[in-house]
């Protein structure tokens, strides 16, 4: 059973940090969104999520491949 330190967004690889922002940035912008590098509190739940969920897709199927 793997140890969790109970910190949420605690990065475990840095290298991995940049690489989800940048793959968050490039989402956004295929989806039209307006997202833009520090606070982003004028976008509304369904913007951010469908950021996230298109983050976890491209995730899942670059595992698969």
């Amino acid at each position: 059973m793997a140890k969790s330190s109970g910190k949420s967004g605690k990065v475990v690889i840095p290298e991995a940090k940049e690489y989800l922002n940048n793959m968050k940035f490039e989402i956004a912008k295929e989806q039209g969104i307006n997202l833009k590098e520090g606070y982003n509190g004028d976008l509304t739940a369904k913007q951010n999520g469908t950021i996230g969920g298109y983050m976890v897709k491209r995730m899942i199927e670059q595992y698969q491949k």
